[in-house]
């Protein structure tokens, strides 16, 4: 015995639908898909957004005033990695200043903090 039920085409629905008189409700562009096993979508996700696991942005958030120094962590947040690009958030001119002038460096140090090796450059941006 098969464990999925047999799938009537779209034309065959609409006809056995006309035969007992109950009208077909689907919209003609639905695409009926395989049901998924839940557990193994949860897991997926799971691992796509870090649940449970450490991040690399939140190593670097938790060490940021270590990295840059705590007068520049006040008025500076890293927010997320992207194609190895670290985005800062910086909300003072001057801070946004020496941070632009020390990035390489600041990208060295992260480098050294575990998880975070795939980090290649700062994008230092106001906000």
């Amino acid at each position: 015995m098969p464990d999925e039920p047999f799938q009537f085409s779209r034309v065959a629905e609409e006809l056995i639908g006309e035969l007992r008189r109950v009208p077909y409700n689907e919209p003609r562009r639905q695409k009926k898909r395989a049901t998924k096993d839940l557990s193994k979508i949860v897991g997926e996700l799971m691992v796509k957004f870090q649940i449970g696991h450490d991040s690399p942005e939140q190593t670097i958030r938790e060490h940021w005033a270590e990295v840059v120094g705590s007068a520049n962590a006040a008025y500076s947040h890293p927010v997320n990695i992207e194609r190895g690009r670290l985005l800062v958030l910086v909300s003072h001119s001057v801070v946004r200043s020496e941070l632009f002038h020390h990035r390489e460096s600041i990208a060295q140090k992260i480098r050294l903090l575990s998880g975070c090796e795939g980090v290649k450059f700062i994008n230092i941006r106001a906000g």
